[in-house]
């Protein structure tokens, strides 16, 4: 039985465009504004939930494959500068545990140096200069 209704879905979805990043962004974004819907009684919430969903549901089930593609690529190349910031911030504040991070008195380069080894002479791969900090 199981199996039959996954043959007839995948059978129902073939030549359809199916759930890309674009997508999967609008159904969080449902989440997002179905939590916020919860907290503030305004129909404008529903409205747009609803409006989001529509479009999430007809990009899934479209058989224009070669402009939902395009319109995925467009949200993927606006995404790329958020997501990169946000992984290079992830990645400084882990690095906070382990590292230290100093700046070069004489040209402002910054400098990852290890926690815990007490007093350090850091030379800049820089400008060679030479300082003395604690880890």
């Amino acid at each position: 039985m199981l199996q039959k209704l996954r043959y007839k879905l995948a059978q129902f979805m073939v030549g359809r465009y199916g759930m890309d990043q674009l997508s999967q962004f609008i159904g969080w974004l449902c989440f997002v504004f179905i939590v916020i819907g919860f907290f503030v009684a305004r129909p404008v919430f529903s409205l747009l939930t609803l409006v989001l969903i529509l479009v999430m549901y007809f990009r899934v089930f479209s058989k224009n494959i070669s402009a939902r593609y395009a319109e995925n690529q467009k949200y993927l190349t606006y995404s790329a500068r958020v997501r990169g910031s946000l992984n290079k911030t992830k990645g400084r504040l882990l690095d906070l545990r382990t590292h230290h991070i100093y700046k070069c008195p004489s040209c402002g380069q910054k400098i990852r140096v290890p926690r815990g080894k007490g007093k350090i002479e850091i030379s800049c791969p820089k400008c060679r200069t030479k300082f003395i900090k604690n880890s």
